[in-house]
Protein backbone atom coordinates (compact mmCIF):
# COMPACT_ATOMS: atom_id res chain seq x y z
CA UNK A 1 0.00 0.00 0.00
CA UNK A 2 1.17 3.44 -0.81
CA UNK A 3 2.28 6.21 1.62
CA UNK A 4 -0.77 7.95 -0.39
CA UNK A 5 -3.43 5.53 -0.08
CA UNK A 6 -2.20 5.00 3.38
CA UNK A 7 -3.15 8.85 4.88
CA UNK A 8 -6.42 8.85 2.57
CA UNK A 9 -7.65 5.59 4.86
CA UNK A 10 -6.45 7.51 7.50
CA UNK A 11 -8.26 10.10 6.95
CA UNK A 12 -11.55 8.13 5.91
CA UNK A 13 -11.07 6.22 8.93
CA UNK A 14 -10.74 9.63 11.13
CA UNK A 15 -14.09 10.38 9.91
CA UNK A 16 -15.70 7.60 10.56
CA UNK A 17 -14.53 8.34 14.16
CA UNK A 18 -15.90 11.54 14.23
CA UNK A 19 -19.37 10.65 13.07
CA UNK A 20 -19.03 7.70 15.90
CA UNK A 21 -18.26 10.09 18.59
CA UNK A 22 -21.09 12.52 17.78
CA UNK A 23 -23.56 10.23 17.42
CA UNK A 24 -22.48 8.12 20.28
CA UNK A 25 -22.90 12.17 22.07
CA UNK A 26 -26.07 12.19 20.83
CA UNK A 27 -27.35 8.89 21.84
CA UNK A 28 -26.33 9.06 25.37
CA UNK A 29 -27.00 12.45 25.75
CA UNK A 30 -24.02 13.02 27.33
CA UNK A 31 -20.10 12.22 27.08
CA UNK A 32 -20.05 10.61 29.96
CA UNK A 33 -19.48 7.39 27.68
CA UNK A 34 -16.02 8.26 26.77
CA UNK A 35 -14.85 7.64 30.31
CA UNK A 36 -17.43 4.65 31.07
CA UNK A 37 -17.13 2.90 27.94
CA UNK A 38 -19.70 0.31 26.58
CA UNK A 39 -20.82 0.04 30.30
CA UNK A 40 -22.33 3.44 29.86
CA UNK A 41 -24.81 2.34 27.55
CA UNK A 42 -26.62 -0.20 29.89
CA UNK A 43 -28.50 2.68 31.38
CA UNK A 44 -30.38 3.92 28.36
CA UNK A 45 -33.76 2.66 28.62
CA UNK A 46 -34.64 3.74 25.22
CA UNK A 47 -34.17 -0.04 23.52
CA UNK A 48 -33.18 1.89 19.80
CA UNK A 49 -30.50 4.56 21.49
CA UNK A 50 -29.01 2.15 22.56
CA UNK A 51 -29.02 0.02 19.87
CA UNK A 52 -27.44 3.10 18.19
CA UNK A 53 -25.09 3.46 20.99
CA UNK A 54 -23.53 -0.28 20.35
CA UNK A 55 -23.61 0.11 17.06
CA UNK A 56 -21.76 3.43 16.99
CA UNK A 57 -19.42 1.78 19.70
CA UNK A 58 -18.80 -0.79 17.91
CA UNK A 59 -17.51 1.33 14.91
CA UNK A 60 -15.44 3.43 17.07
CA UNK A 61 -13.78 0.19 18.16
CA UNK A 62 -13.14 -1.17 15.06
CA UNK A 63 -11.53 2.53 13.71
CA UNK A 64 -9.75 2.54 16.26
CA UNK A 65 -8.30 -1.12 16.01
CA UNK A 66 -7.70 -0.42 12.49
CA UNK A 67 -5.44 2.95 13.16
CA UNK A 68 -3.57 1.08 15.63
CA UNK A 69 -2.64 -1.22 13.15
CA UNK A 70 -1.65 1.22 10.64
CA UNK A 71 0.46 2.97 13.28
Amino acid sequence: MSVVQVKNLQRRLDNLSCEAIQELDRACGHELWRNLGFDAFDGLEDAERRARANYYYGQLQTVNELLEALG
